[in-house]
């Protein structure tokens, strides 16, 4: 175990040299890629503003979402009314669907337990 530990410790500062020799040369040719999406002057008042934007472009996407959402549902309704006619394939998808549901759930459910399996931390 111990050898374990060293040869990682070894590999992290391997890696900690290679950031602090390459580490700005990558930050500064990745902003020169990126130029045309830095915003002048880079203020804070700048930032501020833009947050602001992309607050209230998100806000007025809502009710296109809200109408896609209803339209989604009617799809569903419609298929469920006519869940006789439907395929093997589209029942295998839907059954699918419904797993990757629970699972998500599942990883909720860890994640607000703190990562813990057995409970929550008192």
């Amino acid at each position: 175990m111990a050898s374990k530990f060293l040869q990682l410790k070894v590999k992290a500062a391997q890696a900690s040299q290679f950031v602090a020799k390459h580490g700005a040369a990558y930050y500064n040719q990745l902003l020169e890629q990126n130029k045309e999406y830095i915003v002048q002057p880079p203020t804070l008042e700048t930032c501020h503003e833009l947050s602001k934007k992309l607050l209230y472009t998100r806000m007025s996407s809502i009710p296109v979402r809200y109408e896609s959402f209803w339209k989604e549902v009617e799809g569903v309704k419609h298929m469920w009314r006519n869940r006789q006619d439907l395929t093997v394939e589209e029942l295998g998808i839907a059954a699918v669907f419904g797993l990757e549901l629970f699972g998500w759930f599942c990883v909720g459910e860890i994640a607000g337990r703190g990562f813990t399996f057995t409970g929550y931390y008192v």
